[in-house]
């Protein structure tokens, strides 16, 4: 039996704001994120397995990332919970997507919550392998099991 990493990749829309920041991304803005998620574990040798020889049936993989991250965060606005929000939320339907956090909507702290979210779902025998959170075309954050034991 092979133990095997399988990848899938997934696209959302995201804004967000960096609350306290010294550059630009202190303003509202938004990117075009892409997200590979790569999980690990053997495959199926179980012959009455309509998986057989699947690590995830990719169909299930992508079913726990879209309820978890994508349909969640996918044209969301993305903030700190520190920042001042009371003259956004409900003033207008724009604003009824957004999105609290008790960190800053770092792509390197995005994609450890989104690591949380994963693992949490994913069927015994499978185990999150890495993350890579693409911000924009020339920028990433990449989370790894093994360095976060």
């Amino acid at each position: 039996m092979s133990v095997i990493r399988v990848t899938k990749e997934f696209t959302f829309e995201m804004a967000h704001a960096l609350l306290g920041y010294d550059g630009s991304c202190r303003f509202v803005h938004g990117h075009s994120y892409g997200l590979s998620v790569t999980v690990l574990g053997a495959t199926i040798d179980d012959d009455a397995n309509p998986k057989l020889g699947m690590v995830i049936d990719f169909g299930d993989l992508k079913k726990i990332v879209r309820e978890t991250v994508v349909n969640q965060f996918d044209h969301a606005l993305v903030l700190n919970s520190k920042t001042p929000h009371s003259a956004l939320k409900g003033s207008s339907e724009m604003f009824d997507k957004m999105i609290f956090v008790d960190f800053q909507p770092t792509s390197e702290n995005l994609v450890v919550d989104f690591a949380e979210r994963i693992k949490g779902e994913l069927p015994e025998g499978i185990s999150l392998y890495s993350l890579k959170l693409r911000e924009t075309a020339t920028s990433y954050a990449e989370w790894f099991a093994g360095e976060n034991l």
